[in-house]
């Protein structure tokens, strides 16, 4: 059955990768792409999910311009990991058409304008956009089918202090309006995202395809390997494919909260039973049938859509 869903991105070299298995799949109608600034500015982001599209043809999908900085603190530039221009260097064509502005507003006329519960937001950045929507129009926001979140980190490790994860450290307060909206929300954490790793087996698996989106995902993934790893995790396609496929997770429900002090946990999540949130977190994942999932989806390109490979 398809589901209708907004991506809420910024593109950023895994969000690309995301993209182009959501845009792929036959599980999903993306109504549209909203952005926020999180792994580069919010002009650059925006650009990229543009040119994503254009590299696909389907313009046709609004791309929405949303947040520009965090609610209440400065955010994080990674440029260092994405590259200047967020893509890794890897070339796409221009957008091919111009993107629109206010991404919490549109999001709440796109939910008010749908029957209840039959749009998905499928979340890969920072989730300030999400957070200005549940304060500005709580109705809107009450209409969203459920929110699937890549952010945080339960046992792990963090990846931008010893505890936090990039998403959630880029706007905790936005994290915690979202946590404790009581929306159906289902976060994807860096306990599962590091099993999921891309090895130059996986790349040469891409590439023997004839499909745009498994070559040019090949080329971004490649773009991470320029710190010398061998592999890498491919956080926010695990977004994708748990919506498509929830099986490939072990989810539970546990209680946390979140750290909104200005040290260098601030966003991290913390397992609190008397004064945290019950939230559904994926916490195993089937690592080889995920990445089975993703490669034949952006392979099935192709069959499914009838394009050729190349820009």
């Amino acid at each position: 059955m398809t589901r209708k869903v907004v991506i809420d991105t910024d593109p950023g070299i895994d969000d690309a990768v995301a993209i182009l298995f959501a845009l792929a799949s036959p599980t999903f109608e993306v109504v549209g792409i909203t952005t926020v600034a999180g792994n580069i500015s919010i002009g650059t982001v925006t650009r990229n999910a543009g040119r994503i599209l254009a590299l696909v043809g389907r313009s046709d999908i609004p791309v929405v311009e949303g947040a520009s900085e965090p609610l209440s603190r400065k955010g994080f530039d990674v440029a260092e990991i994405h590259g200047d221009d967020g893509l890794g260097g890897v070339a796409f064509p221009e957008p091919a058409a111009a993107p629109l502005e206010g991404a919490s507003e549109w999001l709440a006329e796109a939910l008010l304008g749908s029957p209840a519960g039959s749009i998905d937001i499928l979340a890969l950045g920072p989730l300030t956009n999400i957070a200005r929507l549940v304060e500005d129009d709580p109705a809107a926001a009450r209409r969203i089918g459920r929110i699937v979140a890549m952010g945080g980190a339960v046992d792990e490790r963090g990846n931008i202090g010893p505890r936090s994860e990039y998403n959630l450290a880029a706007d905790p307060e936005a994290a915690d309006i979202v946590l404790r909206a009581g929306l159906p929300l289902v976060l994807i954490p860096l306990d599962v995202t590091r099993k999921v790793r891309a090895g130059r087996d996986y790349l040469a698996r891409l590439r023997a395809s004839d499909s745009t989106p498994a070559l040019v995902s090949a080329d971004l993934i490649e773009a991470y390997f320029q710190s010398g790893s061998e592999s890498r995790p491919l956080h926010d396609p695990c977004v994708m494919l748990y919506a498509e496929r929830p099986g490939l997770f072990g989810v539970e429900k546990i209680a946390l909260s979140l750290d909104l002090g200005d040290g260098p946990d601030a966003g991290a999540l913390l397992r609190d039973v008397d004064g945290g949130v019950a939230v559904e977190v994926a916490m195993r994942v089937d690592a080889a049938g995920a990445l089975e999932l993703l490669a034949s989806g952006l392979a099935g390109w192709t069959r499914r859509r009838g394009v050729t490979a190349g820009l």
